[in-house]
């Protein structure tokens, strides 16, 4: 059985408009109009048991929307969707304790009291064994290294901090689906990397289903084999990181070291950087192998490297080629 199954899922808002000015406010009183905004249009795709997908797109292409409607807090325009076999904006019992929606811009916690109290308060919410809520709170609070946090008014944390028990709060109930909406959002490159360790290491014990939406793309490279490209409502990709790079990414990068420093590589790509002996090329995708061989037969060179582009660049191409004509 799949973990999640969306099939045809849409939704529209409707959003008042109109002219500014005193003469247009009062006009809207009495008539008042609105403009259809699709936000998700007609998606369609299948997370099996386990998986950690990584959900892509720029701000406003659908991505919270969606996570909204497969935890439950929004019903759909049309379209079908099933969560271990539950329809969402149903919110049957059985379904709010196997899932979590965790959203870095949202708290969970209550503000004036310690993250232990919270803890304590979704203990009662999910009915969960006092055994049991013992041991995951403690083996939570040893791997985020929280000791000295939980203690404190939630309030008197840091970002970091706050998200790190955030997690705690939202995993103590063991959900089976996982729905991650920017977690990493405003976190120091050190935090980013222990959230992402989290991450795997809840996704490793429990076999939970993950869902990810990030514009830290270090996340998804670190976490989702598998990436959905979400842009304007509608899904531009779905598959592998890696298939995704080697069908959008049009060039690779050439890093060399030379033993001679002067010479001028210009011919062979442009050049991207040039500190002393290292020179970094663009090279189109189809001819960096030729271009490599050419480099090591004709200069005396240290090293080579051929990478492909920026895992950002290659989203960024994908929403150049949606906009073509």
């Amino acid at each position: 059985m799949s973990a999640v199954v969306v099939s045809q899922l849409t939704k529209t808002f409707y959003v008042p408009v109109r002219e500014a000015g005193m003469a247009a406010a009062l006009a809207s009183l009495f008539r008042r109009q609105v403009r259809a905004v699709r936000a998700v249009d007609d998606i369609a795709f299948t997370l099996a048991p386990g998986e950690v997908v990584g959900f892509l797109g720029p701000n406003g292409a659908g991505k919270t929307t969606t996570l909204k409607m497969l935890s439950g807090l929004l019903y759909p325009t049309s379209g079908e969707a099933r969560v271990l076999d539950y329809v969402p904006w149903r919110r049957q019992k059985d379904f709010l304790q196997q899932i979590a929606l965790l959203m870095g811009n949202r708290s969970q916690l209550q503000w004036d009291i310690p993250a232990l109290d919270s803890f304590d308060l979704n203990r009662a919410i999910y009915r969960i064994p006092e055994a049991d809520f013992r041991r995951r709170r403690d083996e939570f609070i040893a791997l985020l290294d929280l000791q000295d946090l939980v203690h404190k008014p939630v309030r008197t944390l840091s970002l970091g901090e706050r998200m790190k028990v955030e997690f705690v709060a939202a995993l103590l109930h063991q959900p089976k689906v996982l729905f991650l909406d920017e977690p990493t959002i405003g976190l120091d490159v050190t935090m980013q990397r222990r959230i992402r360790d989290f991450i795997t290491e809840y996704n490793r014990r429990t076999g939970a289903t993950v869902l990810l939406t990030s514009h830290y793309m270090a996340d998804v490279v670190a976490l989702c084999r598998r990436v959905i490209v979400i842009h304007h409502g509608r899904i531009l990709f779905d598959g592998d990181l890696s298939t995704l790079t080697e069908r959008f990414a049009i060039y690779k990068t050439i890093g060399v070291t030379l033993d001679d420093g002067a010479i001028d590589l210009s011919r062979y790509g442009v050049i991207l950087n040039r500190d002393g002996a290292k020179v970094t090329l663009r090279v189109n995708r189809e001819d960096a192998p030729r271009i490599a061989a050419q480099l090591l037969g004709a200069h005396p060179i240290s090293d080579l490297t051929i990478e492909d582009p920026p895992i950002e660049e290659v989203i960024e191409q994908v929403f150049a080629q949606e906009q073509m004509p």
